[in-house]
């Protein structure tokens, strides 16, 4: 279990260092293998904040503030019911919808435009909204929030700035929401999440070196083909269920 777990965690976490977002969607499928639902995302968050504050610190003054505060409102309405979702829903239902967001994420990475046209400020509604409810239930906000900035956000280091702070103001909400719906009663993933933490830096470290000089089309490419049988081995696992 702890193998598998911590492979997953040095991948997910390559992948936010490269990228500046993903770990989630990239851990949660393979996590979930070995751990359950309500166990993987806690302690995933744990990490998400750990790394995440340290993305958002090294280029905060990089951050675009004005595109942040015009999702602000609708990121907290989607926590909310986001929260929700994770405390009531089933595990295999919350399985489906997890590889269902995963494949059409994967697919729209894969197969979509190259060069998509800028969006207007009316976007920052519905992208705040679903962003907010997946990174509550899963972690997984962080693509949504991206493909809604990376159409308001021209440069490439001032997108990965924002969408890292955004990341770690996301995951210190849903912090709040969790530790009050008990999501950490019993003390299991804040425990998995300090020996995972080692894994997390590895991944994050390497990850970090790979933007500098990597080429990175190929590398994503290949990224998003494996989360698109990741997640069609969720939706399989949660119609079996």
């Amino acid at each position: 279990m702890l193998a598998v777990a911590a492979t997953a965690v040095v991948l997910a976490y390559a992948v936010f260092g490269l990228c500046g977002f993903g770990a989630n969607i990239v851990a949660l499928p393979l996590l979930v293998h070995v751990l359950p639902l309500r166990t993987a995302v806690p302690m995933m968050l744990v990490l998400d904040l750990s790394f995440a504050l340290a993305l958002g610190l090294q280029n905060r003054a990089l951050v675009e503030r004005r595109e942040l505060l015009r999702l602000a409102p609708w990121l907290v309405a989607g926590l909310g019911v986001g929260t929700l979702l994770l405390a009531r829903s089933s595990e295999s239902l919350l399985l489906g919808v997890l590889g269902a967001f995963v494949m059409a994420n994967a697919a729209w990475s894969l197969f979509g435009r190259a060069s998509p046209q800028p969006l207007s400020t009316g976007w920052a509604v519905p992208a705040g909204l679903v962003g907010g409810t997946f990174t509550a239930a899963f972690g997984t906000g962080g693509p949504v929030y991206t493909l809604y900035l990376a159409r308001r956000i021209a440069d490439a280091t001032r997108l990965r700035a924002s969408v890292g702070s955004l990341v770690f103001v996301s995951a210190a909400l849903r912090g709040v929401l969790m530790v009050a719906g008990g999501f950490f009663a019993g003390g299991q993933p804040l425990l998995l999440a300090l020996v995972m933490l080692p894994c997390a830096a590895l991944g994050y470290l390497a990850g970090s070196r790979w933007s500098q000089g990597m080429p990175q089309a190929r590398l994503r490419r290949a990224i998003w083909a494996l989360l698109l049988a990741s997640g069609a081995t969720l939706l399989v696992r949660s119609v079996l269920a």
